[in-house]
């Protein structure tokens, strides 16, 4: 067995953590409050994002349990031995895999209020699309979509599907949180046409409660 996902589950952990704190942070979350309080809700953010993005779940619910959904494959087991050092707790699999285990697995926690974390367009892409099913399951339950954009000024951009970016230290981090309130829908085609208009909506930053 490689001790690769072993190691990460010591190593990374702390190293993410010194490296979050390293950073110059600003969020502007004027939507954020109830949900940081007692609120369920799905928080997301992309893939290529997720150094910042894990931290800052669990910088905003620093009190709560978080449910991150995490993929079965071996990058994913590596993620998962860093994530429950950060004191996540795990929902593992993924829209190709496992996927009516999570589902009934995310239901159960937010049916207690609770939070789920996950990348929409995790853990193969395509890059900067909700998959359809975080849609559904918002849509479905009527509950909020919390969305971080989140910028560096300075980052490592690897040659990677989802242009996985790692902040240098020290570097400047704005994050824009967006409240998203999915409408009903009545059918594939209507959730397929509002997952585009949100995924090009959210390009542009705008802040507050989003409901392209």
């Amino acid at each position: 067995m490689s001790l690769l996902p072993s190691l990460s589950g010591l190593l990374l952990p702390g190293l993410l953590k010194a490296l979050f704190l390293s950073l110059n942070v600003s969020i502007d979350d004027r939507q954020f409050e109830k949900n940081r309080r007692d609120g369920s809700c799905l928080f997301t953010f992309w893939h290529g994002k997720m150094i910042c993005g894990w931290l800052l779940a669990r910088h905003l619910f620093a009190d709560r349990n978080i449910h991150a959904v995490i993929s079965l494959s071996s990058d994913g087991e590596i993620l998962s031995r860093t994530l429950h050092g950060l004191g996540f707790s795990l929902i593992r699999g993924s829209s190709s895999r496992g996927s009516d285990n999570v589902k009934e697995s995310m239901n159960r926690e937010l049916d207690k209020k609770g939070i789920v974390a996950i990348t929409p367009d995790g853990p193969r892409g395509p890059l900067h699309s909700f998959k359809y099913g975080t849609l559904r399951l918002a849509s479905q339950r009527g509950i909020p979509i919390i969305f971080a954009s989140i910028h560096y000024s300075k980052a490592i951009t690897l040659k990677s599907w989802d242009h996985f970016e790692i902040p240098l230290p020290f570097s400047r981090v704005n994050i824009a949180l967006h409240r998203i309130e999915v409408p009903a829908m009545k059918d594939q085609d209507e959730l397929a046409a509002y997952e585009q208009r949100l995924s090009k909506h959210l390009a542009h930053d705008r802040n507050g409660n989003d409901n392209p």
